[in-house]
């Protein structure tokens, strides 16, 4: 404190950090500079910013009902998200035919590897985000949400122009029968319309829930999907379109949901508000970023890659099994949902705690978050596999195609523990940062499992049974693959608490 000015409140601006109230004594540069009356009003501004920044204290009080309430609003984003695109098979099977439900199903693999990729890429911003909010480095935050937006659009107008121009070679690839070839080409050129709306959705959710806030991108996702059924309806019903129409309801409702959560994000008081006056592309930040988040992308993506190399075997075995494969993906990506959730809200609070050192509270976080997904899981499977062939006929009315979804559901519900430990294990690791051990891991053994798993297994007894089997099997081998790296991390995770310099 200098002399002769105590009492007196003012800020004041010191070249290493900003204090609102007195006078200080600066232990790291010489001088104080007296703020101006635009900095004073900033300074003020930034303090009262700090105090609203988050929507959820991750850092302090307990644990369990906070990882619960961001696990289920996030799971219900996605299993909205996914209900909304089970509108589109419901509404070929129901209102078009059997071929236009084969034609929606095919292309799920395709935009899945591009939409995975990115949004493992957004996970690498929701994990800077939520590290330096945890640091209260305020400019840091600013630069991450910028650079993350700024990449979403470009790498969403890279991605659509890339899939326009390769989408008549994917039909080749995916072996798509001829008789569904016209339909289904048309709708994934539509499809790959919607993701600039899509990748900018997924960067903008991402930065929400850095901060602990997944209401808001929920109440987003719920608006623009009821707007998605409504317009499916209009096109197919109303302007007589068969599956364009339902891909033409996508882009729509995707933009709709991103300029959304694009305006609420400039009218924030969080720190992670966005301005066109700030808006500046960070190479060192983007660096950081895809050093978490393309790890984690590849991950994702090697999963709907393989499925690619799934749903080829799944379309060579003709149209009702695709029909069949279409209606229960639409079920059992609920559990999946689920399972990431929480593997998600294991990321961002572990992210932000061992931003703020306490590696204690990270390993308690682990142990809380994997019991919530397992007892979450098990009564959504269950339920599902209860359920199962009443669901599925909602889809299809025909008995052939009820039946076969429902062994598929077996396969993969009844194995979905295997799949929450690879989902577990990655998301607490990723919110150290570690990304990349996971992602090597995953890209080896479970596309290389189900490559080969295909190529012999499946052309020595090429049935629905036995290719379904490829689920469980690559999800066991993984599991023992994660644990190496679980053991491999194990001095990172097991430190003790450290007090983080600012």
């Amino acid at each position: 404190m200098i002399p002769g000015r105590r009492g007196r409140r003012q800020i004041v601006i010191c070249k290493k950090r900003t204090v609102s109230y007195s006078f200080i004594d600066c232990r790291d540069c010489d001088d104080i500079i007296k703020a101006s009356a635009k900095s004073r009003r900033l300074t003020y501004m930034m303090a009262k910013g700090d105090r609203t920044m988050k929507k959820m204290d991750m850092l302090h009080g307990s644990i369990a009902d906070k990882t619960w309430t961001f696990a289920l609003l996030l799971a219900m984003t996605g299993i909205c998200q996914q209900l909304f695109n089970a509108a589109d098979i419901l509404i070929m099977g129901r209102f078009v035919g059997k071929s236009a439900m084969a034609a929606v199903g095919s292309n799920g693999p395709v935009v899945g590897i591009i939409v995975t990729l990115f949004i493992g890429i957004s996970l690498g911003a929701n994990v800077v985000i939520s590290q330096l909010t945890g640091r209260k480095d305020r400019q840091g935050v600013t630069r991450a949400v910028h650079t993350a937006i700024l990449s979403s659009l470009m790498g969403g107008l890279i991605m659509m122009a890339v899939g326009e121009l390769a989408a008549s070679p994917l039909m080749d690839l995916l072996s798509v029968p001829e008789e569904v070839r016209p339909l289904s080409l048309r709708y994934l050129r539509i499809m790959f319309l919607a993701l600039p709306g899509i990748l900018m959705y997924n960067f903008t959710s991402a930065i929400f829930r850095s901060q602990g806030d997944t209401r808001t991108p929920f109440l987003c996702l719920f608006i623009s999907g009821m707007v998605k059924v409504a317009s499916s309806l209009f096109f197919v019903l109303g302007m007589g379109m068969d599956a364009d129409g339902a891909a033409a309801s996508t882009v729509c409702s995707t933009l709709l949901s991103s300029f959304m959560l694009l305006a609420l994000l400039s009218h924030t008081s969080l720190s992670v508000h966005l301005s066109l006056k700030e808006a500046a592309f960070d190479w060192s930040m983007l660096k950081k970023i895809l050093s978490v988040g393309m790890p984690a992308g590849v991950q994702g993506a090697v999963f709907s890659l393989s499925n690619i190399v799934i749903q080829s075997a799944i379309n060579s075995l003709g149209t009702e099994v695709m029909a069949a494969s279409a209606a229960a993906f639409n079920l059992e990506i609920i559990a999946y949902y689920v399972i990431n959730a929480f593997g998600q809200a294991c990321t961002t609070f572990t992210g932000q705690n061992y931003g703020a050192g306490l590696m204690g509270r990270c390993r308690k976080i682990f142990r809380i978050t994997f019991l919530q997904g397992f007892c979450a899981m098990a009564a959504v499977c269950g339920l599902i596999l209860f359920l199962g062939r009443p669901l599925l006929s909602i889809f299809s009315t025909d008995r052939g195609v009820i039946d076969l979804g429902y062994i598929r559901l077996a396969y993969i519900l009844g194995a979905e523990v295997l799949d929450l430990i690879i989902e577990m294990v990655s998301g607490f690791l990723r919110g150290f940062g570690k990304s990349l051990g996971p992602a090597i891991m995953v890209t080896v053994i479970i596309c290389g499992s189900r490559i080969l798993y295909v190529a012999t297994f499946f052309q020595w007894s090429p049935s629905f049974h036995t290719l379904m089997a490829v689920y469980p099997v690559s999800w066991l081998l993984t599991d023992l693959g994660m644990g190496a790296v679980l053991f491999y991390y194990r001095k990172l995770y097991m430190a003790e608490d450290r007090k983080i310099e600012i």
